[in-house]
């Protein structure tokens, strides 16, 4: 007899179910009202004192300590896996559960230590979560589609392996979208994720579990994928109050993961690191391009770590900085935690500059940024994504009979089709016309860059732009809709880092008043707008480098972080 859809989805999930230890389930959890859960780990009795001071630590810290075997990997690995199984059960944000394999690579790296003295590579010992797309081999990668549930992955993805060289533990992996292609983590299979800070908020997509497990520090570090900006790493980070970095593309080995809109090659999707600090997103990032990724995957640039662009050799060497802001993009203008964020940060960086906390010899300047082409610039990556993506989601489905989702929200509609690129299919030749305006749009925004160095008083361009990563901090379920803060970066293959800043406050971000809009949605964007709604929310900004500039972006994330924990400091 032939299972129905829903039988299969149901079985899944069973089968995750069975896969979490019975001892590390919580009896006692925040009812459903309870909208903020993300303190709720500390209280638990689920996590010992070891396990809180274990998942608490920073990815440097815990490097360290694994490294002097003050900490075992077995005992590092239980005690994420613990706090990731708390994180499951608040916000629903893994896929698949593997406890003991992992556990028997924690303790082979272990006694490698033990006899040699030696760690295996500079993530010795290291929990890292994927993104369920990430193929590890005879584990399942669905990316929410019932019908790739039994496809077990016949090898790993070349990430998976030059991450286990490093002496990571790959131990879980996270919740996403089906079809990918959507701001919001939520399938027929494992159900919604949710976002920690406010549960009636959402966790963004389609690294969406990453973010929230990350945000619950059930994972010290993770790996998400980026193709548009609302699917992606940044908004889940932002979202979610983490740290998370696009780059540009094929820094980052992607061969072997399963995807969506595969051959779509004109606009690539990237992978990326989420961490709770930018020490985790730098720490990832040299590990993975020093293992020389270009001999495994043949898409992958031959670029090793740049310490000379690390240290600012093409901004000045970190001096007299200039960084612009772009306080809206013309199409939409952010809500009011969004503008404080900016403005929070702005001051952060004058302050730091001015009072040397940076370097006596700092002197800092931000400008304006004035947005070059935004809308055209996202229609054309819509445009691009619609060409065939209708058609790759729907010969997937019909391999079980499950219905593409036609909603985010918490009430299904048939008539609600959000954001996800649809479309009927276009000719190859009017194809290679979106892409040959896609290649002079690059070439205008490169041009419009270079421009700045006429304002900037450092005889450079603008070092990077800050920016916001949506006109909102997180919506409620369903209204993740807005990716022109986001999509252009990847039509224009922009490395991002997401820095959080703050979190939505009752009284300092009350709702102006306004009655000139620049567009339909910007309207519908300002009438969405109620603090109470997004209570508790964290705020994010958006560091935007230029393309292979992976070393330089991170760099100045640093600089701008320091300064906004700078000025924290002294209030």
């Amino acid at each position: 007899m032939t299972s129905t859809w829903q039988q299969i989805a149901t079985e899944k999930k069973s089968r995750q179910l069975d896969s979490v230890p019975q001892e590390w389930l919580n009896s006692s959890l925040p009812s459903e009202e309870t909208l903020s859960v993300i303190n709720f780990p500390q209280e638990t009795n689920v996590l010992s004192a070891l396990d809180r001071e274990i998942t608490e630590s920073s990815v440097a810290n815990l490097l360290s300590n694994l490294a002097s075997r003050k900490w075992t990997s077995v005992q590092v690995t239980t005690s994420f896996y613990k706090r990731a199984i708390v994180a499951q059960q608040l916000t629903n944000c893994l896929t698949e559960i593997f406890v003991d394999r992992a556990l028997v690579r924690a303790k082979e790296l272990d006694e490698h230590l033990e006899k040699t003295g030696t760690v295996v590579g500079p993530l010795h010992g290291l929990p890292i979560s994927l993104k369920d797309q990430i193929s590890i081999k005879q584990i399942e990668s669905t990316i929410g589609y019932v019908s790739w549930v039994g496809k077990f992955a016949e090898k790993n993805s070349v990430l998976v392996d030059i991450l286990e060289s490093l002496g990571a533990v790959p131990f879980v992996k996270t919740n996403v979208p089906q079809t990918l292609m959507w701001p919001e983590t939520f399938n027929h299979i494992f159900g919604r994720t949710t976002n920690p800070y406010n549960r009636s908020l959402t966790s963004g997509g389609s690294s969406g579990g990453e973010g929230a497990l990350i945000a619950l520090k059930g994972s010290p570090l993770g790996v998400g994928s980026d193709i548009g900006g609302q699917v992606s790493i940044r908004i889940p980070a932002g979202f979610c109050g983490v740290y998370g970095f696009r780059p540009s593309y094929n820094r980052i080995p992607y061969a072997g993961c399963v995807n969506t809109m595969e051959g779509g090659d004109s606009i690539l999707s990237v992978l990326g690191p989420l961490s709770n600090s930018l020490d985790g997103i730098k720490t990832f990032f040299k590990a993975v391009t020093s293992k020389e990724p270009w001999l495994k995957d043949p898409m992958v640039i031959r670029k090793r770590w740049s310490e000379e662009e690390y240290n600012l050799i093409d901004h000045g060497n970190g001096k007299n900085l200039c960084f612009a802001i772009m306080w809206d993009n013309g199409l939409i203008v952010p809500h009011p935690p969004v503008r404080r964020g900016l403005e929070i940060t702005k001051a952060a960086l004058l302050a730091a500059g001015h009072r040397g906390i940076l370097s006596s010899l700092y002197l800092n300047t931000v400008i304006d940024w004035k947005p070059y082409k935004q809308a055209e610039i996202t229609k054309n990556i819509s445009d691009i994504w619609a060409a065939a993506a209708e058609e790759d989601f729907k010969t997937v489905v019909a391999l079980s009979g499950e219905p593409v989702i036609e909603s985010m929200g918490l009430v299904q509609s048939e008539k609600e089709l959000l954001f996800r690129p649809t479309g009927s299919g276009i000719s190859a030749f009017a194809l290679w016309q979106l892409q040959k305006k896609k290649r002079d749009l690059r070439q205008e925004h490169l041009n419009h860059w270079e421009d700045t160095a006429s304002q900037t008083g450092t005889g450079r361009p603008v070092d990077a732009i800050i920016s916001p990563l949506a006109p909102y901090t997180a919506p409620p379920h369903g209204l993740n809709k807005y990716g022109q803060y986001t999509m252009p970066l990847n039509l224009l293959d922009y490395p991002a880092m997401i820095i959080p800043v703050s979190k939505v406050d009752q009284e300092l971000d009350v709702k102006q008043p306004r009655e000139d809009f620049y567009t339909a949605d910007d309207r519908e964007n300002y009438e969405q707008y109620d603090p109470a709604t997004y209570e508790n929310a964290p705020v994010s900004i958006q560091v935007i480098g230029r393309t292979g500039e992976e070393e330089a972006t991170i760099a100045l994330s640093e600089i701008i972080d320091e300064a906004l924990r700078g000025a924290k400091s002294k209030l």
